[in-house]
């Protein structure tokens, strides 16, 4: 279950599977659910997959992640792309996740938001205030609001703003309010929402001349910097948990696994159109830079 599938995670995907010698409609019959446009239907989703009884459910995002293990705990699930599994009480541990479930992570909890915003500080040096962009409706961001915002915010030096966003039209409230409050910068922690309407993101941060940072590749495209996990790589390697349980390995047996590639990409044109110099130290760290 799925918010949508971009091509790259798609192709990642089905590249994992026949590395592991599965091959979708030969020898793997999969059944996708879209949750993306009806966010309100993910429990009614993941109880339409359990009742099929698929030997493994993969769960995409938290949302799909926690509506699946409220919907079953004897069916094998996988989830792809869940930040922080243990906080979420998806599993137990990650080297020991317990129940029916187990997966990869985007990233180690902790101080990645931190991270995030000390790399946008270096593109606009003396950034003091930094909206982040947050859909309230999505529970990792509740959690980073708790927990990690505000430990940031101390340990920076940095104003948070606060800027919501539900429904496409939300967003451009959300970055129109990030403007009106005088932001230097902004931080999209990603969502399935934001996700999806990545160019209505991207265009809306030119609009208001907001340098921002995005979490996934496909928004360097116009997009000023992003940094975060590998997420194709993600999809290719749940190949291998997929192999693993349709061969009788239990979830609970299965580590829960982190991201292996992060990557840092800026874009040297959207910059430009900022004014903003990128530093020589930032671009030294850039896995890619597009001009």
């Amino acid at each position: 279950m799925i918010p949508y599938f971009r091509q790259s995670g798609r192709d990642a995907w089905r590249s994992g599977l026949r590395e592991k010698g599965w091959i979708e409609g030969k020898n793997l019959l999969v059944e996708y659910r879209y949750y993306v446009e009806t966010p309100d239907r993910v429990s009614a989703l993941a109880a339409e997959l359990v009742a099929i009884n698929p030997d493994l459910i993969i769960a995409v995002g938290p949302q799909a992640a926690l509506a699946l293990k409220s919907a079953t705990a004897t069916i094998p699930i996988v989830f792809v792309a869940v930040a922080d599994p243990v906080a979420l009480g998806l599993v137990q541990t990650l080297s020991h996740p317990g129940g029916n479930i187990t997966g990869l992570t985007t990233f180690v909890p902790g101080d990645f938001l931190a991270k995030r915003i000390e790399i946008i500080r270096e593109l606009v040096p003396g950034a003091s205030k930094i909206a982040l962009l947050v859909n309230p409706n999505n529970p990792l961001h509740r959690l980073a609001l708790a927990e990690e915002a505000p430990r940031a915010a101390r340990n920076l030096g940095a104003a948070l703003l606060i800027v919501e966003a539900t429904t496409p039209e939300e967003i451009d409230a959300a970055f129109a309010s990030a403007a009106a409050q005088h932001a230097d910068a902004i931080v999209d922690l990603n969502d399935p929402l934001t996700n999806s309407q990545g160019p209505r993101v991207v265009a809306l941060a030119a609009k208001h001349n907001l340098p921002a940072s995005y979490l996934f590749r496909h928004d360097a495209i116009g997009g000023l910097i992003v940094y975060g996990p590998d997420v194709p790589d993600l999809f290719r390697r749940a190949g291998d948990y997929v192999d693993k349980v349709l061969k009788g390995t239990k979830p609970a047996d299965l580590p829960v696994e982190q991201p292996t590639k992060f990557e840092l990409v800026i874009n040297m044109k959207t910059a430009k159109a900022l004014g903003l110099t990128v530093p020589p130290s930032l671009l030294a760290r850039a896995d890619e830079v597009i001009e």
